[in-house]
């Protein structure tokens, strides 16, 4: 997934799968990281019982993308 792809999306969250490739990491690490060092990730996220979610247009503003 580009991040051309999650412009188009019409989804309002993501998930770490969906962010994963546009930042070159792997899912599991942003999950991780996000549980143990929220401080490290600098876009908007939040955690409902295990699954991580990912506001789309603040993701989209984190990454540059004028919406």
């Amino acid at each position: 997934m580009t991040l051309q792809d999650i412009q188009k999306m019409d989804k309002a969250f993501l998930t770490p799968d969906d962010v994963s490739c546009v930042l070159g990491s792997n899912p599991q690490t942003v999950r991780v990281t996000a549980r143990q060092r929220p401080d490290l990730i600098g876009f908007e996220f939040t955690f409902v019982g295990n699954r991580m979610k990912i506001p789309r247009i603040p993701f989209l503003r984190f990454m540059g993308v004028n919406v």
